[in-house]
């Protein structure tokens, strides 16, 4: 009898993901099928306690393996690389994981995890400004493209075994991670006022930095504006000594 060969791979791989509510092809032994079963639910394993330590020691083994088998069982992952899996998982904590009991911050928790290791193996160098670069008031900036302004209604640096936030606190949180020249990945928590104004300076990049302190202050409206002003410049001046903010020569 001819075999259909893309039925046979079906089976084969709906055995694999999910050996619970499918069995193994009938032709092939099921100890080999339980070997292979084994080998691919490991990597992915290993793949995602090594990407998300945070998240996978805040779990048992029992529910750390649920939550990989649901993972394995259900999505479908669009790469063939290994070190896209994790960002896999983050599409699958949002758009398929509905589990009431679930850690409330996990896809956060999870996120924050995934930046770490995004900013450490992306591509692009880092622009080192000038030391004497001066008064940034008047020079056209940017934010490096290995700074990223964050935002999470959890305090995600914080979460760990001995802290677990059932709720978030009132005012949501507000990081900045980025690369340094040791090619080291930082975390810098920032003030609601001052993420707003890296979103300005991320949005219409390449302005004066004056620019920016001015829309700012139209968007807050605060009692004193030129008060906000000067703590913005402050601001912009330090990140730009971390290379945070790149003073466009």
């Amino acid at each position: 009898m001819a075999i259909d060969f893309s039925e046979k791979q079906r089976e084969f791989c709906a055995y694999i993901r999910d050996p619970r509510h499918n069995p193994p092809p009938a032709d092939v032994d099921s100890r080999r099928m339980a070997t292979y079963r084994e080998l691919f639910f490991n990597n992915i394993e290993s793949f995602l306690s090594g990407n998300f330590p945070v998240l996978r020691s805040l779990l048992d083994d029992a529910q750390w393996q649920a939550l990989v088998q649901d993972f394995f069982a259900v999505h479908d992952c669009r790469t063939p690389y290994f070190s896209e899996i994790a960002e896999e998982f983050l599409a699958y904590l949002h758009d398929e994981r509905q589990q009431p009991g679930d850690l409330p911050f996990m896809l956060e928790l999870a996120h924050y995890e995934w930046v770490e290791m995004a900013l450490a193996n992306a591509k692009d160098e880092l622009i080192v400004n000038e030391p004497d670069f001066g008064d940034l008031l008047e020079k056209k900036i940017s934010l490096s493209s290995l700074a990223w302004p964050l935002i999470y209604r959890f305090p995600v640096q914080r979460i760990a075994p001995s802290f677990l936030p059932l709720a978030p606190p009132k005012e949501p949180v507000c990081l900045i991670v980025h690369r340094n020249l040791e090619d080291q990945v930082r975390f810098i928590e920032i003030t609601p006022a001052t993420f707003s104004l890296l979103q300005l300076v991320q949005e219409r990049s390449g302005l004066n930095a004056e620019f920016y302190l001015n829309r700012m202050v139209m968007n807050l409206q605060p009692p004193n504006p030129e008060l906000i002003r000067k703590g913005g410049l402050q601001t912009l001046t330090e990140l730009a000594e971390k290379n945070i903010i790149t003073v466009i020569r």
